[in-house]
């Protein structure tokens, strides 16, 4: 069973908007920092936004602030990534992604320190 699962990508022009949801198990949203990274062709896989799932610590990268938001339904153990206003350079796959940290601050977070992806899902802007 996957712990995490990510959908919503596909294809806007630039100045569209797009909505990635990604739904965990129990185990893999409670008390875990829960969010995206994104890999484009020949480029290594860059932290998006992450949010603590318990409430509080909410990361951006610089490079979306202020277009992207992530949000949370606790209930349905879902997080959301709105992105608006994208740009040709927001084309990537995002990978929903699971860290566990405890003590809640999802700063700095790095590939290295997930625990549970999901599959990806592909997002495309064109120009």
């Amino acid at each position: 069973q996957a712990q995490v699962t990510d959908s919503g990508g596909g294809s806007v022009q630039a100045g569209g908007s797009l909505t990635l949801s990604c739904q965990a198990t129990s185990n893999s949203y409670f008390g875990n920092c829960l969010g995206w990274f994104r890999q484009a062709p020949g480029r290594e896989r860059e932290n998006v936004a992450f949010l603590y799932t318990s409430g509080g610590s909410i990361e951006y990268a610089d490079s979306v602030k202020d277009r992207f938001t992530i949000s949370r339904d606790n209930g349905q153990r879902t997080v959301s990534l709105r992105m608006t206003d994208l740009k040709p350079e927001d084309s990537a796959m995002y990978y929903c992604a699971s860290v566990v940290r405890t003590w809640g601050n999802c700063r700095g977070l790095r590939a290295s320190d997930v625990r549970d992806w999901g599959q990806g899902t592909r997002v495309t802007v064109s120009s």
